[in-house]
C-alpha cells in the first residue's frame, strides 16, 4: 500500500512566481475525477496568486501530448507560452487491454514532451483500477492529485528561473 507523500507539499523555494503562466490539458473522459483535479489545480495556483492558466479539453489521454504540443507551438511569440503544461486525465483498467495500450502512450507521449519542449509537462494522469482508487487520490488517503500537480509546476517553473539566473 503507497502512502502520501507529504514532502510534495513542500512550498519551499516557491517565491515570486506571480507572474508564472501555466496551461491545464484534461480529458472529457471520466469527467467527475478530472473535474475535481483541475479544481484542485485552480485551488492551488490561486493561493500563489498565479492568474496566467489556460485550460485545453481533449476527448481523452491519449489526445493528451497531442493537445499539449500544439498548444506549445500555437503560442509561440505570442507571449502567451505557459511556463508548465500539466496534464490531467483519469484511465480506469476494464476488461481489455484498452488500459494498457492508453497508459502506456500517454506516458510516453508526456515523457517526450518533457525532453522536446523547454518547458515541464507535469504528469497528473490517474492510472487506477476503480473508480475507488480515484476518489483516493482526490484529497482521500493518497493526497490530491490535482493539488499536486499545481505544486509540482510550480517548483519546476521556480528551479526553471534559477537555472536561467546562473547563466
Amino acid at each position: 500500500m503507497s502512502i502520501h507523500n507529504q514532502s510534495l507539499l513542500d512550498d519551499t523555494g516557491i517565491l515570486g512566481i506571480e507572474d508564472a503562466s501555466v496551461v491545464i490539458v484534461y480529458t472529457e473522459w471520466n469527467d467527475t475525477v478530472i473535474n475535481e483535479l483541475v479544481a484542485g489545480c485552480d485551488k492551488t495556483l490561486a493561493q500563489y496568486n498565479i492568474s496566467k492558466v489556460a485550460k485545453v479539453k481533449v476527448p481523452g489521454a491519449f489526445e493528451l501530448p497531442f493537445a499539449a504540443k500544439q498548444y506549445w507551438e500555437h503560442t509561440q511569440g505570442t507571449g502567451a507560452q505557459p511556463g508548465a503544461i500539466i496534464a490531467f486525465g483519469c484511465v480506469i483498467r476494464g476488461e481489455t487491454p484498452h488500459f494498457d495500450y492508453v497508459c502506456k502512450g500517454v506516458t510516453e507521449g508526456l515523457m517526450q514532451l518533457n525532453l522536446e519542449l523547454p518547458v515541464p509537462v507535469i504528469f497528473g494522469i490517474l492510472t487506477v483500477d476503480n473508480m475507488e482508487q480515484a476518489e483516493e487520490r482526490l484529497g482521500g488517503k493518497h493526497g490530491h492529485k490535482g493539488e499536486e500537480g499545481a505544486l509540482t509546476a510550480l517548483k519546476m517553473i521556480s528551479m526553471m528561473r534559477k537555472l536561467q539566473k546562473k547563466n
